[in-house]
């Protein structure tokens, strides 16, 4: 199989609610890019929800979606964190947090109405969400000497890339991004341009 460089995510945070017996899901979804994010979501859904019962999540990160924690946050084994990420799953979507703040309303719901609500909750939040899919894309820095600003202006112009940054002096820089699947191409071609130096500085 071909490397996938394209990824589906949410443009912005968004939120949903399901009802079931007296009890009140409450979905919060989030783009993150990092584990390192989760915890202070959760901690300020914890201070704007005190009297909530449970704060339960689920997340996948990384472009080759392998990344993923789930959390019951004492519900039964399986009922809460499992059914939000067999969610996200189903949507394909990474780079994402959603968390399910539960009211309990005094009827027990037993594990399949746990499962289907916190389902529910999480497909309630998502249909609130704007769906994207972004390329995964290698940033490059190409320098090369003033004379040779028209064969590397024309290579980025028919390739497509984005220009990120740029600076003309004798000595010339240009940081461009470069989509996956085009990295190889693009190297070849600059590569054949004399005097030319590309560095790779990091993905997105």
């Amino acid at each position: 199989m071909l490397f996938d460089d394209t990824y589906r995510t949410i443009e912005n945070p968004s939120e949903g609610i399901f009802r079931d017996r007296g009890s009140k899901f409450l979905a919060y979804a989030y783009p993150i890019s990092s584990e390192s994010e989760i915890k202070g979501i959760v901690a300020s859904l914890k201070s704007e929800h005190p009297k909530a019962n449970h704060h339960c999540w689920a997340m996948r990160l990384t472009i080759d979606r392998s990344v993923f924690k789930l959390n019951d946050d004492g519900e039964p084994s399986g009922t809460a964190g499992r059914p939000i990420l067999n969610t996200l799953l189903s949507k394909d979507l990474t780079n994402i947090l959603v968390v399910v703040v539960r009211y309990f309303g005094g009827t027990l719901l037993g594990v399949p109405g746990l499962i289907n609500a916190y389902k529910m909750a999480t497909e309630e939040a998502l249909t609130h969400a704007v769906i994207i899919e972004k390329t995964v894309n290698d940033i490059y820095t190409i320098n090369f000497d003033y004379l040779q600003m028209n064969d590397i202006m024309r290579l980025i112009k028919d390739n497509d890339l984005l220009i990120l940054n740029q600076q003309f002096d004798n000595d010339c820089s240009i940081q461009v991004s470069i989509r996956k699947m085009q990295v190889n191409t693009v190297l070849d071609k600059l590569h054949k341009v004399t005097g030319v130096n590309v560095k790779y500085d990091h993905s997105i």
